[in-house]
């Protein structure tokens, strides 16, 4: 890669409309989502383990003294930039309350570590306004480019911490691609083949957390 162009503008998803069809970046995520004594989300904890390729690339990007690996410091600036980066997209989560979508804050910071050849992220956000144990509530991680395929291995590792949590009714979603497309013709049209980031429909692949309470 070009050492003039910064490696995170691979999450900032800049690529073409083909991404659609093949993601360039693989993650194997966790999701805590974590509820305070007050009966609200209290913040959203992740754990991202990229891919060895792009783990790879990363290293020779940010590795200043070359000695094929990532010293704390280097680590901290990989943080810094993916903070700075993903931003604007809201750091990949989709949080929804009753239908309504829900922002979060800035994550104070990105923990980054690099183990057996991967690259691991650690990161905490808080929903920008309050989310009450009231409803329908759903948590998901998703690219919305697509350009970044953010994967959960088990339904375990989409997880709740907090009693007030228990007496939720929890269901994992993994929507079928082809179902997806069968029930959202009329929305799903060639322009979002074309270009999913102007329709902001890919939530609808992404798998999430489904909480009734």
């Amino acid at each position: 890669m070009n050492k003039s162009i910064p490696l995170m503008t691979a999450l900032l998803s800049l690529a073409p409309a083909a991404a659609f069809a093949h993601p360039h970046i693989f993650v194997e995520a966790r999701l805590e989502v974590v509820a305070g004594a007050d009966g609200s989300i209290e913040e959203l904890r992740n754990v991202w383990r990229f891919d060895e390729v792009f783990s790879s690339s990363v290293v020779m990007d940010f590795d200043k003294n070359t000695d094929l690996k990532l010293e704390p410091n280097e680590l901290a600036q990989v943080g810094n930039t993916v903070k700075q980066s993903l931003a604007d997209y809201d750091y990949y989560m989709n949080l929804t309350i009753n239908g309504k979508s829900v922002t979060v804050q800035q994550p104070d910071v990105i923990h980054v570590d690099y183990k057996n050849g991967q690259l691991l992220m650690f990161f905490a956000v808080k929903p920008v306004e309050k989310m009450p144990l009231k409803g329908r509530l759903t948590f998901g991680v998703y690219d919305p480019t697509l350009y970044t395929s953010i994967d959960f291995p088990t339904d375990n590792e989409l997880a709740t911490v907090g009693d007030s949590l228990k007496a939720c009714k929890h269901q994992v979603v993994r929507p079928d691609a082809d179902e997806v497309i069968s029930q959202n013709k009329q929305s799903l049209t060639d322009a979002f083949f074309s270009d999913p980031t102007g329709t902001n429909m890919s939530k609808l692949f992404a798998t999430r957390l489904e909480l009734t309470c």
